[in-house]
């Protein structure tokens, strides 16, 4: 078992369930447009947010956004200490960055003593397409061992100024390399692990890698806190998240879709059926699994593990509970009536 960090009032690590995160895509200066985003984010089960700190502009409007976000607020630094320790001062509830490319050790000293004395933690963020030269040059190559052990060189650089209240990330476009990065690093430590697959595209393909990469790592029991990393809106990557933790098996709550693939025996339109569903089932938190099936004959048997479903036939369909058929429905009705049956569960 890792060890466990708070971030704000979430638990990360130490058995605690896993966390899901995302970033605002917003000008965090724009207090009021990062905000909306947050509460957006928020409903839709995002439980931790990340807003980006370029300049002091940025970090200044960190304790403006943690006076109102319904969520704990991590900011995301580069290169200047001094963006840290105002969003510290300002009350951020974790820190992003790497403490290697910030500048002099007195710097990095500044910034552990500032989280310490707030008991803020900082999230050691290694990325395979940033490693250092040195690491490069010894390994001929970015590979999960040299980015393993830059995340121990920047542990070991807090751990100098008595810092050890650490996350670490170990990510790269590279699904095998992020995965076998993180199965070295959980050998190696039991700092609590943010997993992600960086930079992995839209939502389609974004979803597919995040989907094998992370869903792989938790499979394997390996990650504590996750960022879906989508080209797209952020609540994308909060609903993918979601998702590869059902299918994960991690997270029991929410509804959880089954849908069977169109074949010659279907007579509708499955695909737009099952669409729909899907949009709607976004707002039901019952842990329950609804199917849409495509055929009269099979459907309601093929899914008797579910809890209600609908199956389509010509101009009508089944409304069925536990395999069970209750009645039938025109085809235009079978979604309204399933979720009338859904709020009966």
């Amino acid at each position: 078992m890792t060890k466990q960090i708070m971030v704000g009032s979430v638990p990360v690590g130490g058995g605690a369930p896993v966390s899901i995160q995302s970033m605002t895509n917003t000008r965090t200066d724009d207090v009021s447009a990062t905000l909306s985003q947050i509460r957006t984010l928020a409903a839709a089960g995002c439980q931790i947010i990340r807003v980006a700190v370029p300049d002091m502009a940025a970090a200044r409007a960190v304790g403006k956004i943690k006076e109102e976000s319904p969520l704990p607020v991590v900011v995301d630094i580069h290169f200047d200490y001094k963006l840290a320790l105002e969003s510290i001062a300002a009350g951020a509830d974790k820190v992003r960055i790497n403490p290697g490319n910030i500048g002099s050790e007195d710097r990095v000293k500044a910034v552990a003593d500032a989280c310490r004395q707030r008991g803020v933690p900082i999230r050691v963020g290694v990325n395979g397409g940033s490693l250092e030269k040195e690491l490069l040059a010894k390994y001929g190559r970015v590979c999960p061992e040299a980015m393993v052990e830059s995340a121990f060189g920047h542990i070991r650089l807090l751990n100098k100024f008595d810092f050890d209240n650490i996350c670490v990330s170990l990510k790269s476009s590279s699904v095998p390399m992020t995965m076998r990065a993180y199965q070295l690093m959980r050998k190696q430590s039991d700092y609590p692990l943010h997993i992600g697959v960086t930079e992995a595209g839209t939502v389609r393909m974004g979803t597919l890698k995040s989907a094998v990469g992370i869903g792989g790592l938790l499979a394997l029991g390996i990650g504590d806190t996750m960022r879906v990393s989508l080209s797209a809106d952020p609540v994308e990557e909060v609903y993918a998240a979601r998702e590869i933790l059902k299918a994960a098996g991690i997270r029991k709550e929410g509804a959880e879709l089954v849908s069977c693939p169109t074949c010659g025996r279907t007579r509708i339109d499955l695909i737009s059926l099952a669409g729909q569903v899907e949009e709607r089932l976004k707002q039901v938190d019952k842990p329950i699994t609804v199917a849409v099936m495509g055929c009269v004959v099979n459907g309601p048997g093929e899914a008797s593990a579910a809890d209600c479903g609908i199956a389509g036939g010509v101009g009508e369909g089944l409304l069925f509970r536990k395999g069970q058929i209750i009645k039938k429905v025109p085809q235009d009705q079978l979604v309204d009536e399933l979720f009338a049956l859904i709020d009966t569960l």
